[in-house]
């Protein structure tokens, strides 16, 4: 694999990222301010790179205060590029709350420690190619603690009710939202006419996403919206 680091990062509101630290030939980090407060961030590999045979990139992340990196799921040549939610109830970094995309539902828009008070200061995206038996062992064991605690908010003749979604219906609903926005961009290039799509067609999709996520929380789960 190239030297060149493979991976970008996006945030709300904010430049693409595309030079993290290299830490060694296998891991690399992100550092960026928490403020603006933000909840969710793309880590995504860059055009044309693959990951060596059987191994995926782990996503981790340190928020100020908090003194571990958090598991948040990982991307890989097959799934180049996914959500993550950093931030939750107050407890990402000290109560295993850190999420993937799949469980992304009314996250709060701040970098907090576990009281739940936003904190300025660096938050660490790090991000490490390891064995895809090493990441799956991960993600079996997030996937447990999420099991344990995933619901989702939807309305029933006015009232609030808890009810179970499948993380996988909830996954699809951001996909099929991102391409049905996408979908229009899209354009031909070189000689084989291959299909690409502007960088900033993604980054307007994520702030229009984000802005819908604000101003109605619940509107993936419910399947009107699916």
């Amino acid at each position: 694999m190239s030297t060149t680091p493979p991976f970008g990062l996006l945030l709300p509101s904010r430049p693409v990222l595309v030079n993290p630290a290299v830490i060694s030939p296998s891991q690399y980090a992100f550092t960026l301010p928490s403020m603006p407060t933000f909840s969710h961030i793309v880590v995504f590999l860059l055009p044309g790179t693959t990951l060596p045979e059987g191994t995926l990139a782990g996503v981790y992340v340190l928020l100020p205060g908090t003194p571990a990196f958090k598991f948040l799921g990982a991307i890989g040549t097959e799934k180049q590029s996914a959500i993550f939610r950093v931030s939750g109830g107050g407890s990402v970094g000290s109560g295993g709350d850190a999420v993937r995309v799949d469980d992304m539902m009314d996250a709060d828009e701040t970098s907090t420690t576990n009281n739940g008070t936003a904190v300025d200061g660096d938050v660490t995206v790090g991000i490490s190619i390891e064995p895809a038996s090493t990441i799956a062992l991960q993600l079996e064991s997030l996937k447990t603690t999420e099991s344990s605690s995933s619901t989702a908010l939807v309305p029933v003749k006015g009232h609030l009710q808890t009810a179970p979604i499948s993380t996988k219906v909830l996954a699809q609903r951001i996909i099929k939202n991102a391409f049905n926005f996408l979908a229009s961009f899209a354009g031909t290039t070189g000689a084989g006419g291959q299909e690409v799509i502007p960088l900033k067609s993604f980054q307007d999709w994520w702030s229009k996403f984000e802005r819908r996520i604000e101003n109605d929380p619940g509107w993936l789960e419910r399947e009107a919206d699916s």
